[in-house]
C-alpha cells in the first residue's frame, strides 16, 4: 500500500515535471500612449456614431494581443459598439485576411466607466516586431462629452462615420493627429524569453514633436529598432509615454510627473527598466512666471525626481536619468532656467541616485554653444530635434544598460 502511494505519487510529480517544462504565457507591453483629456466644444465632429480608426507602431512581437481601451477623462460612461484589430497596409487601410474582433469577457460591446479604462480578451495573432497595427473602435450614438485622446504624436489617424471597423480602408474619413481612446497593446510571449518593457517617460522629446508624421523616428522608436536588431535585447518592448507640454511638478499639459507616474509607469505591463527626461517645462515657466508654482529651483526638480526614482525602484524598476537637452534661444528660455537645467545636469550625471545615465545634454549640443542645439540636430525652434537629431539620442543609448 504504502509502495503504491509512493508510486503514484512520483508519477504525479513526473506529471508536474512534464507540465512545467511547456512554456507559460508572459504578457509585455509593447506599444503606450499616455492619455489625456479634452472637451468636445461645439463645432467639433462628436465622437458619438462615429469609428476612431488608430494606426499603432508596436515594439515587441508575440503570439497573441490584446488591447487597453480608455475613458480615463470621460464624465460619461462610454459605450463600445464594436472593436477590430488588424495589420496595417498603409494609410488607413488594413491587409486581408489580418482583421480580428476585439472581444470583453467574450462579448462584442462593452461599457467604460467614467475615469476607467478595460482591457480586451486575448485575440490570437502574431504581429511581428515594429510593425503597424489597426485598431478601430466604434461608438453609436450616446452623450460624450469628454474625449480620451493623446495628442501631438506625429501620428495621422483616422474618424470615420458609422460602424467602420472592419472597413479594408480609411476612404471618407478626417484625419486626426492623436491617438483616440486606446492607450495600450500587450503582446504574450513565452515566458523563456523573459520579455520585458521600458518605459521612456518625458516630455515633448520623448513624445517626438517635430519629427516626420507618420515616420516613427522618436528617439524611442530608433531605440526599439536597435533593441530588436540585437539578439541580446530583441525581448524587450518601448513604451512611450511622453506628453508634449508635460511638467514634473504641476499639470500643464496633462498630469504632473508625478500625478500621473503610477499610472504610465508602475501600472505598465512587464516594466522592468524605465527612462526619464523631464523637466524643461518646468525650467520654461521661469522665462514669465504667471502661477506660484512656476517659480521652481533646480532643488524642487531634483526632489521631484528623486520621488520617481525611490517608487520605479521600490517595484523594482531600474531606472536610468537623461540629461535634458539644450534650449536655447528660445522664447521659453531665460538666464536663470538655463542655470536650473546645468544645475539640474549635474545632479543626473553626479548623484549615483540613477541605475545608469544618458547624456542627451551631450549628445545633442552643439560643442561651440554647449547651451544650444547642433545646427543639424535643431528642427529650428532650438527646443526641439529634428529626425536627425532623434536618432543620435536613440543610437547613444548603450544597449548594456538593458542586459
Amino acid at each position: 500500500m504504502h509502495r503504491k502511494f509512493l508510486a503514484l505519487a512520483f508519477l504525479g510529480f513526473g506529471s508536474i515535471a512534464a507540465f512545467a517544462q511547456t512554456p507559460a504565457a508572459n504578457w509585455v507591453g509593447t506599444w503606450a500612449a499616455s492619455p489625456v483629456g479634452a472637451v468636445v466644444n461645439d463645432g467639433q465632429p462628436s465622437p458619438a456614431n462615429s469609428t476612431y480608426r488608430n494606426i499603432v507602431h508596436i515594439s515587441l512581437g508575440g503570439s497573441a494581443v490584446r488591447v487597453q481601451l480608455t475613458n480615463e477623462f470621460g464624465t460619461d460612461p462610454l459605450t463600445v459598439g464594436s472593436a477590430h484589430i488588424a495589420v496595417s497596409a498603409g494609410g488607413g487601410s488594413i491587409q486581408a485576411n489580418s482583421d480580428h474582433a476585439l472581444t470583453f469577457n467574450g462579448r462584442p460591446t462593452a461599457e467604460v466607466p467614467a475615469g476607467a479604462f478595460i482591457l480586451s480578451d486575448p485575440v490570437n495573432m502574431e504581429p511581428a516586431p515594429l510593425s503597424d497595427l489597426v485598431v478601430s473602435v466604434y461608438f453609436p450614438e450616446q452623450r460624450i462629452r469628454n474625449t480620451t485622446c493623446h495628442s501631438f504624436g506625429d501620428s495621422t489617424n483616422y474618424m470615420l462615420r458609422g460602424d467602420a471597423t472592419s472597413a479594408p480602408t480609411a476612404d471618407n474619413s478626417s484625419p486626426i493627429y492623436a491617438w483616440c481612446f486606446v492607450k495600450g497593446i500587450d503582446v504574450r510571449t513565452n515566458a523563456t524569453d523573459k520579455a520585458a518593457a521600458i518605459v521612456t517617460f518625458g516630455d515633448s522629446i520623448t513624445d517626438g514633436a517635430d519629427s516626420t508624421r507618420d515616420a516613427n523616428h522618436r528617439w524611442p522608436d530608433v531605440l526599439a529598432a536597435r533593441l530588436q536588431a540585437d539578439k541580446k535585447t530583441a525581448n524587450l518592448g518601448v513604451l512611450n509615454q511622453g506628453i508634449g507640454g508635460n511638467r514634473v511638478l504641476h499639470d500643464g499639459y496633462g498630469p504632473s510627473a508625478l500625478a500621473r507616474f503610477d499610472r504610465d509607469v508602475i501600472a505598465q505591463t512587464g516594466v522592468k527598466y524605465l527612462i526619464i527626461l523631464e523637466g524643461i517645462n518646468d525650467i520654461g515657466r521661469l522665462k514669465e512666471p504667471h502661477e506660484p508654482g512656476d517659480k521652481i529651483t533646480a532643488d524642487d526638480l531634483i526632489f521631484g525626481l528623486s520621488q520617481l526614482v525611490t517608487r520605479a525602484h521600490q517595484h523594482g524598476i531600474k531606472v536610468f536619468g537623461a540629461t535634458l537637452t539644450p534650449y536655447l534661444p528660445t522664447g521659453y528660455s531665460s538666464p536663470q532656467g538655463e542655470q536650473v537645467r546645468q544645475a539640474y545636469n549635474q545632479w543626473i550625471t553626479t548623484s549615483g541616485v540613477f541605475d545608469g545615465v544618458i547624456d542627451f545634454d551631450k549628445i545633442t549640443q552643439d560643442p561651440a554653444h554647449p547651451d544650444q542645439f547642433l545646427p543639424d540636430y535643431d528642427s529650428g525652434d532650438h527646443l526641439h530635434p529634428k529626425d536627425a537629431g532623434y536618432k543620435a539620442m536613440g543610437d547613444a543609448i548603450d544597449l548594456s544598460l538593458f542586459h
